[in-house]
């Protein structure tokens, strides 16, 4: 080895720790350029290693003699002469126990590991493991420590390359798990394990069983990290914990209600540091997804819940981790384990006379409520009382709780909240008047708002002066919340705006110039979101004069720098596009670029960092949300240390730049849609990018993705002037640039669903290609049918990827009890199923014997309301597409639906009614013989009243289109006496008017047939005719029935000139 190169190697190494950046500069390009591509500079960094003087130097040397081992997959290492290799071998792990310095031992140890990675498979380091066993149980504390931490580095490389000595691995760690003197021992062999577990598979039962009697001793360490408050020791072990939960194999196995009651003793301890306690109830959340523990952990979480918040909404503290969970338990198990424990505990919290346990009680409701949605509407008679009396609670952290609750209610539960609306907007309004509760106040306002449609005439007034008021006087984030109600109102009062539109303008518009950060920025895109709603409610005619500048100033948010601003900027494109239509083509030069250009950019903010995907997996759970995304690369820069990174800053700039993507992508499909051939010289750069987005980390943007794609399959399909379509296998060809885009667009989403795993981005999968199949017709699917078909089998038979549990045997049928989401998946699956139906027509015969069964065991007592619902609404349409081809399955369906017609749930009946009907039209089985049951069963549903829910009027409608199908079909089968009076009298249709054409069908076949036994009705139908032809109410009838109900009319009044006279239907007739 040359002195001199070794002398010039440190000389600049020690240069490149200096404070002056030109020296380092210089240095580092030197090294790079003169030392680096040359093997001799492994042996010199080991001299340097070994013996410089200046710590910090022995350190970088160490870093820099890993990457130089590791470059270009060792190439460089391999190049040494083989006796330099040895003497590197044999001195580095004892030079490791000679030094002084933790983090100079840590990075040596890497070298070695890095060395063993190109060895050990190679056969050529015999050595490394007896010395890194004679270490590990050596009789100093120190030589045990770098020991098991040299063997927890090499574990990480090279793990499948140690398979056969594991169990000599787990007779060593059982033995340091315990260490005596050490605490750093004890956590790096629960990290070594860590490790070890990724590579046991499910049918290595030995190595299984000898880890899980490690997991004990395991989680001992974990609680010696946090009782003694070492919070990074703790924050790695953590790691490990949800590494295990996410595993496939299942690891933890019986041990998970141990684990969940010892983290949830961690998490519940207020002696312990708060981020410690914040560890532990995140690690918490990943025992939650599949095991009936839920009473037990929601009464563990109930006490956390109640405890204080910080006042920075980005700050985390036990609280909040503790609702996290809540709200975990809610979306990802069956609600009927959930709910019915979470009731009583707010029950029992909300009628406390601490005011701690009344807020938590609220904030507990209202992160339950997304998960629990279904579950929960019959039994909302017993909730209203509780958030009611929480809005007049005596505290004010409890009103503003009750106002966070009413939020939530009114996003997933808009029908109930909507009727509560006479006691809701006064509480609320009083709120307003309140600073301690204005801005929460105004924030369920807004949320009642978006939800009150014509409800809202009443409030408008008293609304839109209470909030202009507020945006006089309100401190800034009030204001913020402010404009967003007032844009709800404007949303629910559509037209009724009007009056206000302008004074809000002139009010609002300075708000546009707002330049500051964080508050001023928020402000500015929230004025942006609600005058995109203005212009919606008020029309284009009115908005078109604020148009240009409105446009000017979204293009100069763009400008500014902020990820937000761009966001909201991305948002106005999509609303003013649907506005305008085809004249907002002329800024599609402008808008295009920045939406292409926002999908390309790279996720991080200036301090680019990549990370690999191991480094990223073990630094998070995984990328499922932008709140926890980070960005990573297979090719990331193995110079970088994980723990160097600032994580937060990193996970803050994903999350903003993350959202904005997934608006851009959404936004790009809206204009497409709007501007129609104007958009065509950006469809293939745009459909690109998309496509380059579906493998995306981040769902949401892999939902917008799809959604836009098939937006664009669509769009193109419209205006390529197509044949109509016929059922069937494919005879309609597709235009060649259609087929192309169709080429294109459907592989690459069809990967993608293979390795999906959110289960929100499979459904959006299945409802976009639903809609597109319905519109293009059999040709989208030609030379995929097969795959999509079985898109759809996988879903219903619960086996899909995004639908896998871990602890679940392959052989076990999938549980009946399903969280809300899960029967959300499913309505999608049947959305697809029923599309293809639709569009194979009778050819779907041969597939229907597959889905028949997989749909109808969806309708059980025991499946929620959503699944049975869905189950025979899909089999309807099913059969609306196959028509007569449906024959052969005619008696099985029938008993089906007679089931569900007798259902307890309204919403169940009505699909169950249509569903009879189409039956009846389409099958070529006589059914006459069944006609007395049928009327039976239907009879129920026509027993309705105007306070009646929607989901009974619904029925009502339903039951009166399938009579009218049953009469068509076969009138002599009907008691015509006791029918008439009930299908008479439940027209008009209210509800569904799409039943209006059976229903009207039916009377134009009597009135042909036995126009006699419609003479006793004939004031009434008049009646009917005049509601359903008013030329001021929507249409309810469409075209043909309209033409057709007119020449009846006219029938009517040659025969009768007076009663057509009276009724005021003259003007219906030809000529008046």
């Amino acid at each position: 080895m040359d002195p001199t190169f070794v002398q010039n190697l440190h000389n600049l190494l020690l240069q490149t720790i200096s404070n002056d950046t030109t020296h380092v500069k210089a240095a580092t390009a030197q090294l790079n350029a003169d030392f680096y591509k040359t093997p001799a500079c492994i042996p010199a960094l080991a001299s340097i290693l070994a013996s410089s003087p200046e710590q910090p130097v022995r350190q970088l040397a160490a870093v820099e003699l890993r990457k130089r081992v590791s470059q270009n997959s060792g190439n460089l290492w391999i190049t040494l002469p083989q006796n330099e290799r040895e003497e590197i071998k044999q001195k580095l792990p004892e030079l490791i126990l000679a030094e002084a310095n933790n983090l100079v031992r840590h990075s040596a140890a890497r070298v070695i590991a890095a060395i063993a990675t190109i060895e050990i498979p190679l056969g050529t380091w015999g050595q490394l493991l007896p010395f890194l066993h004679q270490t590990c149980t050596s009789s100093e504390v120190v030589h045990r420590e770098v020991g098991i931490y040299i063997l927890f580095t090499v574990l990480e490389n090279i793990v499948e390359g140690f398979q056969e000595h594991l169990e000599s691995f787990f007779k060593l760690f059982e033995q340091l798990l315990i260490d005596p003197q050490s605490i750093e021992v004890r956590i790096t062999t629960v990290r070594a394990l860590g490790v070890i577990a990724q590579y046991i598979d499910s049918d290595d039962k030995n190595d299984l069983k000898s880890f899980q009697a490690l997991l004990p001793p395991m989680i001992q360490v974990i609680g010696q990290c946090v009782e003694t408050g070492n919070e990074n020791g703790a924050r790695q072990l953590f790691d490990v914990l949800e590494t295990l939960l996410i595993l496939e194999v299942p690891i933890l196995g019986k041990h998970i209600p141990e684990l969940a009651h010892f983290l949830l003793q961690c998490g519940g301890n207020v002696s312990f540091e708060s981020e410690l306690r914040v560890l532990a109830l995140n690690a918490l959340n990943w025992t939650i997804q599949s095991n009936n523990l839920a009473p037990a952990i929601l009464e563990g979480l109930m006490p956390i819940a109640t405890e204080d918040e910080p006042e920075d909404l980005d700050d985390d503290a036990p609280s909040r981790s503790a609702l996290r969970i809540i709200d975990g338990l809610a979306t990802n198990l069956p609600p009927s384990q959930v709910f019915p424990a979470l009731r009583n505990l707010i029950v029992t919290y909300f009628n406390s006379p601490d005011p701690k346990n009344r807020r938590g009680a609220m904030l507990a409701l209202g992160v339950s409520v997304e998960g629990c949605s279904e579950y929960m509407t019959p039994l909302m008679g017993e909730v209203w009382p509780i958030v009611e009396t929480g809005l007049v609670d005596g505290d004010a952290t409890v009103r503003k709780a009750s106002c966070v609750a009413v939020s939530c209610l009114c996003e997933w539960l808009e029908d109930e909240c909507s009727a509560k609306h006479a006691v809701l907007i006064p509480r609320i309004m009083d709120l307003m008047n309140n600073a301690d509760t204005q801005r929460s106040a105004c924030t369920a306002l807004d949320a009642l708002l978006e939800i009150l449609q014509d409800v809202i005439d009443q409030y408008l007034p008293l609304i839109m002066e209470r909030l202009g008021g507020l945006l006089e006087s309100a401190p800034l984030p009030v204001k913020a919340v402010v404009t967003g109600a007032i844009g709800s109102a404007a949303h629910a009062s559509k037209s009724n705006f009007l009056p206000y539109f302008q004074p809000t303008m002139a009010h609002i518009q300075h708000f546009l110039i707002l330049t500051g950060e964080g508050e001023e920025i928020e402000l500015r895109g929230i004025t942006m979101d609600a005058i995109g709603t203005f212009a919606e409610a008020v029309g284009k005619d009115v908005f078109r004069p604020y148009f240009p500048d409105m446009m000017k100033q979204a293009f100069q948010g763009i400008e500014m720098g902020s990820a937000r601003l761009r966001e909201c900027s991305f948002l106005f494109f999509g609303v003013m596009a649907r506005v305008f239509g085809e004249e907002f083509a002329p800024y599609l030069p402008n808008v295009v670029p920045a939406l292409l250009t926002s999908c390309k950019q790279d996720e991080h903010g200036d301090d680019a960092v990549s990370l690999s995907v191991a480094d990223a997996s073990s630094a998070f759970a995984s990328g499922s949300s932008p709140s926890n995304a980070i960005t990573v690369a297979d090719d990331g820069d193995t110079s970088i240390e994980l723990e160097d990174i600032n994580l937060d800053k990193l996970l803050d700039v994903n999350s903003a730049i993350a959202v904005e993507k997934e608006i851009a992508a959404d936004t790009i499909g809206t204009l497409f849609a709007a501007c129609k051939a104007h958009f065509f010289p950006y469809v293939e750069q745009s459909a690109l990018e998309l496509v380059a987005l579906l493998p995306h980390y981040y769902e949401g943007i892999r939902k917008s993705a799809t959604d836009s794609l098939l937006e664009f399959v669509r769009t193109f399909y419209d205006l390529s002037d197509p044949q109509e379509w016929t059922p069937g296998h494919v005879t309609t060809p597709l235009s060649p640039r259609v087929k192309e885009l169709v080429g294109h667009t459907l592989i690459p989403l069809l990967e993608m669903y293979e390795t999906e795993d959110n289960k929100s981005v499979a459904s959006s999968l299945c409802v976009g290609l639903a809609e597109t199949i319905n519109k293009v017709g059999p040709a989208f699917v030609d030379g995929h049918l097969d795959t999509v078909c079985n898109i759809a089998i996988q879903i219903l038979e619960q086996k899909a990827f995004c639908q896998q549990d871990p602890d679940q045997d392959d052989t076990e049928e999938a549980p009946e009890d399903q969280a809300e989401y899960d029967s959300v998946l499913i309505s999608s699956a049947g959305d697809l199923v029923s599309a293809l139906a639709q569009a194979l027509g009778s050819d779907f015969a041969p597939a229907f014997n597959t889905f028949f069964p997989l749909i109808a065991k969806y309708y059980k007592t025991s499946r929620s309301l959503s699944d049975r619902s869905s189950a025979i609404g899909c089999l309807a349409e099913i059969i609306s597409g196959m028509k007569e081809a449906i024959t052969p399955t005619t008696q099985p369906l029938l008993e089906l639906f007679y089931r569900a017609l007798s259902d307890p749930d309204a919403e169940v009946q009505s699909n169950a009614a249509f569903a009879v009907g189409q039956l009846v039209e389409n099958t070529q089985h006589d059914l006459a013989p069944q006609y007395i049951q049928l009327l039976g069963a239907l009879r129920p549903l026509f027993n309705v009243t105007p306070d009646s829910s929607a989901a009974q009027l619904n029925a009502k409608d339903n039951a009166a289109g399938a009579v009218g199908r049953l009469i068509v079909r076969n009138t002599s089968a009907i008691p015509l006496d006791q029918v008439l009076p009930i299908f008479v009298n439940a027209l008009p249709l209210k509800n569904d008017y799409l039943e209006n054409r059976p229903a009207f069908r039916a009377i134009f076949h009597l009135f042909q047939t036995n126009g006699a036994a419609l003479l006793p009705f004939l004031d009434r139908l008049l009646q009917v005719f005049g509601h359903v032809l008013d030329p001021s109410q929507a249409d309810q009838v469409g075209d043909e029935i309209r033409a057709d109900l007119i020449k009846l009319i006219a029938m009517i009044n040659a025969e009768d000139p007076a009663k057509v006279q009276a009724s005021g239907l003259a003007v219906f007739l030809p000529g008046a």
